[in-house]
């Protein structure tokens, strides 16, 4: 029998069969030693082949091969990866430029990765409603002309007055999409405006530390009455890379792969190198230096003694 992973529990899966029935489903004890360095060999999104014991019991058998996935390391001293969901059409990066806000590398980190797992990546800029001061609005326009330049496709809206809901709507109506984002932005109450009945618990921000706090425990997909399904995830902390070549991280930031290739050395890695033009580019301002800082962070991540635990 064959299905879809819409729930990961950490220890169960629900799946949804082809013939349409939920069954909660275990993964069999060698399924997890096939060379599968991550923290879930099954993700939601996944497709897969299960198969029902005569004691009821279901089990998860095989995985069909996944057509992409989005994956971040699982902790800051981890070697291992964590996949945030396979078989996406679309992200969805719900950030918030106030209570709290998301950093810009947060939001490289995760475009790099989707670049580089070929998932076409929307961001959503949250919680509009809280931009009251001058000086916030024309950050969050600058946020928006950044990455609208850059050729990223950008919406705004205010979950919580309901402002931008339709647009952001008309863009889910037949895909596969991933909510994603730190804790606090507003993920579970988006989507209890796009799908009132699931009523998903929602909590308010640290006042002390201006932090969200987790609401969503796990990955789930819900399908919507227009047809398709979002997949909701817990907040994400901190987006560390995973499994990338430091010759190919400027191959994931766009504009800085277009102007590479006037570069004078083929392997250039934009730092230090004569005849960089990415390095030209970023003192005529034609790159942003949140954006190159953001590719520096992640050339860092290849480092090997950088995610070493220590004695």
């Amino acid at each position: 029998m064959e299905g879809l992973v819409i729930k990961n529990t950490g220890s169960w899966y629900i799946v949804h069969t082809d013939e349409g029935s939920d069954v909660n489903c275990k993964v069999k004890g060698n399924f997890r030693l096939k060379g599968i360095r991550t923290t879930n060999p099954i993700a939601v999104g996944d497709k897969v082949t299960i198969t029902v014991n005569p004691d009821g019991n279901a089990y998860i058998t095989a995985i069909k091969p996944r057509e992409n996935y989005i994956i971040r390391r699982a902790s800051n001293l981890s070697k291992e990866s964590h996949i945030i969901a396979a078989n996406v059409d679309r992200a969805f990066l719900v950030v918030t430029l106030s209570h709290p806000v998301t950093s810009t590398t947060f939001i490289d980190r995760f475009l790099a990765t989707a670049e580089a797992y070929r998932i076409p990546v929307t961001i959503v800029i949250n919680k509009t409603d809280l931009l009251t001061e001058p000086e916030e609005h024309e950050y969050c326009e600058a946020v928006t002309y950044l990455y609208r330049s850059i050729g990223y496709d950008v919406i705004e809206i205010s979950a919580k007055e309901g402002t931008g809901i339709e647009n952001l709507r008309n863009r889910l109506v037949g895909k596969v999409s991933l909510l994603s984002g730190n804790s606090g932005v507003g993920k579970s109450t988006i989507i209890n405006d796009l799908m009132p009945e699931l009523d998903l618990r929602t909590a308010a921000i640290s006042d002390i530390h201006d932090t969200g706090m987790h609401t969503t425990t796990f990955s789930e997909m819900f399908p919507l009455p227009e047809g398709g399904w979002v997949i909701d995830t817990p907040g994400i902390k901190g987006f560390g890379t995973i499994d990338f070549d430091r010759h190919e991280i400027a191959h994931f930031f766009p504009e800085i792969f277009n102007i590479s290739c006037n570069c004078r050395y083929s392997d250039c890695t934009h730092t230090h190198e004569p005849g960089c033009a990415v390095l030209e580019a970023l003192a005529d301002h034609r790159i942003a230096e949140s954006r190159y800082n953001s590719y520096l962070s992640i050339l860092d991540d290849t480092n090997p003694d950088k995610y070493r635990k220590p004695f």
